[in-house]
């Protein structure tokens, strides 16, 4: 049986040099499939995924004494996803020789041709246009569409206003329509 999580427990057993390693178990358990997910919507492939996954959690392991508790423990580990999923997509780009101006759609290219995809010709679609957005809208509108996140805690994540992750979000909901009326 899983036992309930709870954060505040969890960062205190963290701060213990004996509890540590379990808690961080337990931060592991608790946080992979939602980090997964973030991940994979912006590197597409499943095996990267894991791996970007893997470096996140590796990342946040060797900084947990640096974690202050000044945010969420989620708001710190989606901050370490996004700047390895970030860094992941730059390298991605260099070893195949594309602009770091370029849009990502040959992240898109890559979902296609990713086994474990099992997306319907729609979602294809969608994955084909959140690619072509730019990374940070990509990110705003990845945080916002599919994992719910309120503007706030983006807000924590990104070091972004509110007001302009808004305006970002609408943005990149205005270029995914553009791309869907342009490619029907």
């Amino acid at each position: 049986m899983r036992s309930t999580y709870n954060e505040e427990q969890v960062i205190e057993q963290l701060r213990n040099a004996n509890t540590q390693r379990d808690a961080f178990g337990k931060v592991i358990e608790h946080y992979s499939s939602t980090l997964y997910w973030h991940i994979r919507r912006m590197v597409f492939d499943h095996d990267d995924a894991n791996d970007v996954l893997q470096n996140t959690f590796i990342k946040a392991w060797t900084s947990i004494d640096n974690f202050r508790g000044d945010a969420k423990l989620s708001t710190w580990l989606y901050k370490i996803a996004i700047n390895e999923s970030i860094t992941f997509i730059n390298k991605q780009k260099a070893a195949n020789n594309i602009s770091l101006d370029d849009d990502d759609s040959f992240l898109a290219n890559t979902l296609e041709s990713d086994e474990y995809f099992d997306g319907d010709e729609a979602q294809l679609k969608l994955q084909r246009a959140i690619a072509t957005l730019p990374e940070k809208q990509r990110v705003v509108f990845n945080l916002r569409y599919y994992d719910e996140m309120k503007y706030e805690d983006m807000s924590e994540i990104l070091g972004t206003s509110v007001g302009a992750l808004k305006a970002s979000y609408h943005h990149a909901l205005k270029k995914i329509e553009t791309f869907f009326q342009e490619n029907d």
